[in-house]
């Protein structure tokens, strides 16, 4: 089949594509921005990229007519500016018109279990945009999810940083909230065998786990699989700004995402029992075993996809592409080269910046940036990166986004996502001299811009020295 996929660089999107492919299918991936994906990464003749912009209904007469499925796997609830109820209603009207006029049979949508009378703003999009979609001429299968729980995923990583960070939580009442939370195997599973399945047209299913948990059970369960004694008090007088800002500080959540998500945690996700389970062939996987399996993929350095790669941000809806360039006029820069002894380990030095790594010098400064950057509202540098060893365009790495990376030409550059009085980038490149160059470029905004370049000038002697050395070293 030809099946068209949608929200490529986002979380679910990256781990059903491998297997689309693996099953013999033809994908087209559906991206704002071709920069951010890496088609290199696939070596298949059964994929190509086009692209196209939901929030622009002209940019969608580049999907092919020739489609038999698609998949619609586009939110926006992490997004930092708008209104994404109405960014999500725009989205589902403008694909539902453009696939229509395809030769597509069945739409599959991934949404949110939605059952209860009394909804979030962020599950009664998701409700929305399936209304949207089944008014149409194409079967629409609905698969409806709660808490995802796989390594990279948002609900998986905002436990481990509770759990891991806090010996004692004074937590909001909305711990006591039930959900129904379901392994990213299971879920993968759950959209490939709807797939092209007359049996599942105009129909809603929601899937989940075999466990009915509260949050507060799942961050105990998930303490004693990790061997930590942890106590939690949930308190009744924390009110939901409380409790947003409490995510946000403790987490690598933003706050748009952190706001959105404790109003949906305020609602009970349990599944309306059905028999697609046992219709598809898929064992259940329990929490527990979730966990460990989500473990595993860390450990071996095997973590596919990231929700923190997909939050959107002023930058992404722009497209990376925009800022590949690196301006020259009305910009301050700090350039450093150094003679590279051995290519290989300057490379993996450079390809593993960041994250648990860190930046080779300076760490504590950094770390302080980091708190600062949080304070003002800013991503702070608890995103870290998705793999210690493999990055490419899009990804997020601390407080920056990567721009670009290709190891053939020895060059990564990092766009700055921290509150800044300007932008930022930062660059390493080697030339075949094997001289390594260090830049890091600020264009100032206004008078404030400039002073703060000034502010900050004797510590990039110190910091951006120090980790230029530590790079070409060894």
């Amino acid at each position: 089949m030809k099946i068209l996929l949608t929200g490529v660089t986002g979380y679910i999107a990256q781990r059903l594509l491998p297997v689309l492919l693996q099953n013999g299918h033809e994908v087209v991936c559906c991206v704002r921005d071709k920069f951010r994906f890496s088609i290199k990464n696939y070596a298949t003749e059964n994929l190509s990229v086009i692209e196209a912009d939901f929030l622009n209904k002209e940019s969608l007469e580049s999907i092919p007519r020739d489609i038999d499925v698609a998949f619609y796997l586009i939110h926006s609830m992490s997004t930092q500016s708008g209104d994404f109820e109405t960014m999500e209603q725009l989205c589902a009207n403008n694909f539902r018109e453009r696939i229509q006029n395809t030769n597509a049979r069945q739409v599959i949508y991934l949404s949110g279990i939605v059952n209860e009378a009394e909804l979030s703003k962020h599950l009664s999009s998701r409700k929305n945009v399936e209304s949207i979609l089944a008014e149409s001429t194409f079967a629409l299968t609905t698969l409806k999810a709660g808490i995802i729980v796989g390594s990279g995923s948002a609900s998986f990583e905002i436990i481990r940083d509770l759990v891991e960070k806090l010996p004692v939580m004074v937590a909001p009442r909305w711990l006591d909230t039930k959900c129904q939370p379901i392994a990213i195997r299971n879920v993968i599973e759950f959209l490939v065998g709807v797939t092209g399945n007359s049996e599942t047209y105009h129909k809603s299913y929601d899937i989940g786990g075999p466990d009915v948990l509260t949050y507060k059970q799942m961050l105990l369960r998930f303490a004693a699989i990790r061997g930590l004694k942890r106590r939690i008090i949930v308190v009744p007088v924390m009110t939901p700004k409380i409790s947003s800002y409490w995510l946000y500080f403790v987490t690598a959540t933003s706050f748009a995402l952190a706001k959105n998500l404790v109003s949906s945690m305020k609602v009970e996700v349990i599944c309306t029992p059905n028999s697609l389970a046992s219709m598809l062939g898929i064992t259940l996987i329990d929490y527990d075993t979730s966990i460990k399996l989500a473990f595993d993929k860390i450990e071996q350095n095997q973590v596919v996809s990231s929700w923190k790669d997909a939050q959107t941000s002023n930058l992404m809806q722009k497209g990376i592409s925009q800022f590949i360039e690196i301006p020259v006029n009305g910009c301050f820069k700090d350039v450093r080269k150094t003679e590279v002894n051995n290519i290989q380990t300057a490379m993996n030095k450079i390809w593993s910046i960041g994250g648990k790594t860190g930046w080779y010098y300076g760490d504590w400064l950094w770390e302080l940036r980091g708190f600062i950057d949080r304070l003002a509202g800013g991503v702070g540098l608890r995103r870290g990166r998705k793999s210690g060893t493999e990055i490419s365009a899009g990804d997020a790495l601390d407080f920056w986004r990567v721009i670009y990376a290709n190891r053939d030409e020895k060059r990564l550059l990092l766009y700055a996502e921290m509150k800044l009085p300007g932008e930022a980038w930062l660059e390493f490149k080697i030339d075949e001299r094997n001289i390594l160059t260090q830049t890091a470029t600020f264009r100032p905004l206004g008078l404030s811009g400039r002073l703060y370049w000034y502010a900050v000038l004797p510590l990039h002697g110190f910091i951006f020295s120090g980790m230029i050395k530590k790079i070409t070293s060894g």
